[in-house]
């Protein structure tokens, strides 16, 4: 990319537009070239991006990500009156965005015109009050609260405990504002599912992964689990902090993605961690991404364990 097309798409926010390329000295084969090699990603239609300088190796939940916002930066200055809803505006408040479609950037138009969707763009249709909109890197966006509640409604019960959850925990929220924002939109479509997912929202829920646990074992009707719970042991000396305890009894750990990292010392302090837990009389159970999607034999798992724990002669610390 040449200098004049750099200072372009910076001003842009990384992206530009066929016209723009032109009006930098490159021709149309030029662009078509570029795109065909893949030095130059197509946003939407006669809208690029060039991704050289980004990491070679990023995921590819990141690199969504990173389309993402670009969709959404590129759509808003087209688009006109609109705020970013949905889980565009989620993205942009620094929460999870899993289990949503990211393949389109959505917008909910505050002035007249109707809902329309195209590849890469929704526009929603909806009243939206003056409280509900906040400016967020020059960009007019759904309130947190808002945000997590329309994109509850208009995806899964699990996605708003996911949101939920990350709201509580970044402290950008509380419970109470959420569920006020569901009782303003309790005709929306959904509504009844992000009341749900607002009332078993927790803020100790450290990831995605232990909120998507919460939600299986309260599925199959499993004890209610204390989360992060340090345990200590005769002395007061602290064995160490758990993801979930159930009755007291049953330890449940969620290994997230690089959670103890890769070192030797970090497998035998987690070793030991464990032997000191069954020590003290506690039931140690470890599960993983793989096991929610095994639901059933997950849950299995657990009842087992909580019978046979539960049976015993009880926590002996």
């Amino acid at each position: 990319m040449n200098r004049r097309l750099e200072v372009i798409a910076a001003s842009r926010g990384g992206w530009f537009t066929r016209s723009d390329a032109l009006a930098a000295g490159y021709s149309e084969g030029e662009l078509r070239q570029r795109v065909d090699r893949g030095q130059w990603l197509r946003l939407s239609f006669n809208s690029y991006v060039e991704p050289q300088a980004w990491p070679a190796d990023e995921p590819p939940w990141e690199r969504a990500i990173r389309l993402h916002l670009l969709a959404v930066r590129m759509a808003s200055e087209r688009l006109g009156d609109v705020v970013v809803s949905h889980q565009s505006a989620a993205m942009l408040h620094g929460l999870p965005v899993w289990g949503t479609d990211l393949s389109r950037a959505h917008f909910t138009r505050v002035a007249s015109g109707r809902a329309r969707s195209s590849r890469t763009v929704q526009v929603h249709r909806r009243t939206t009050a003056a409280d509900e909109v906040v400016e967020l890197g020059g960009l007019k966006v759904s309130t947190v609260d808002r945000a997590i509640v329309e994109t509850t409604c208009t995806t899964s019960y699990e996605v708003g405990v996911v949101l939920a959850d990350a709201a509580l925990r970044m402290r950008l929220t509380t419970r109470d504002s959420m569920a006020a924002v569901v009782q303003r939109h309790r005709r929306w479509h959904g509504s009844p599912a992000a009341l749900a997912a607002v009332q078993f929202a927790n803020g100790l829920s450290e990831s995605v992964g232990e909120s998507r646990f919460r939600v299986l074992m309260a599925n199959h009707g499993l004890p209610t689990p204390e989360l992060q719970v340090e345990i200590r042991d005769h002395a007061g000396r602290l064995i160490g902090r758990v993801d979930f305890l159930l009755g007291g009894v049953l330890v449940i750990e969620f290994d997230g993605a690089l959670k103890y990292g890769d070192t030797a010392d970090a497998v035998l302090a987690e070793k030991w961690r464990e032997d000191r837990l069954r020590e003290h009389g506690y039931g140690v159970l470890r599960f993983g991404w793989p096991d929610l999607d095994r639901p059933h034999d997950t849950a299995d798992r657990i009842w087992r364990a909580w019978r046979r724990h539960a049976a015993g002669s009880g926590n002996t610390q």
